[in-house]
């Protein structure tokens, strides 16, 4: 099993629901974000202009450099393979957030402890998507295992075709997050 998101920027309109959805549903501290929208772009000469939105989460890697280098296990992979944090264990020493490659984990700085993306493990516990997913109003996140041919994620990936989909840059913690984008919309550039 493997639950995961994926992003359609073909669709991502860059209206950032996902970012007030996820703040929100998940009380996310004010500065703080668990899930963010970037601009890419524009990029070429005119008339030809290249210009998407990346939005940019937690990649539920399978092998997390966050998980390997916290010293309490604060950090952890669910059975779902989800990644999350126990914040009773969490001792804020923010190592996991220097690990991240992708800047997906913020500091609560009342709290003292390291938060991220849960992929709304609450919701999905009451059989319902991740707060991003329910309210993007483009329809262009999936939600779902990625081992289950059946799932929205799996099926959102086989409709793009291979060529289509991306993924972050791996630098060893194997990113499962995806991104499908056509040459219609832009070239995907990994950095």
């Amino acid at each position: 099993m493997q639950k995961t998101l994926v992003i359609d920027l073909d669709r991502c309109i860059g209206c950032k629901s996902c970012e007030v959805a996820c703040k929100l549903e998940n009380g996310v501290a004010l500065g703080n974000y668990w899930n963010r929208v970037h601009t890419i772009g524009p990029k070429g000469d005119y008339p030809d202009l290249q210009m998407h939105f990346l939005p940019v989460v937690c990649q539920q890697c399978s092998q997390p450099e966050c998980v390997k280098v916290c010293p309490t296990g604060a950090s952890y992979i669910s059975e779902d393979h989800i990644v999350l944090i126990d914040k009773a264990k969490c001792i804020g020493c923010r190592y996991c957030i220097m690990a991240c490659p992708y800047e997906a984990r913020t500091y609560h700085e009342e709290m003292k402890v390291v938060e991220k993306c849960t992929l709304c493990v609450h919701l999905q516990a009451v059989g319902e998507q991740p707060a991003c997913v329910k309210n993007c109003p483009g329809k262009a996140r999936f939600f779902g295992d990625l081992d289950d041919p059946e799932s929205d994620a799996a099926k959102a990936l086989r409709q793009a075709g291979s060529d289509s989909v991306h993924a972050m840059p791996d630098v060893g913690n194997h990113p499962t997050a995806r991104y499908i984008m056509h040459r219609k919309t832009a070239i995907w550039r990994e950095s």
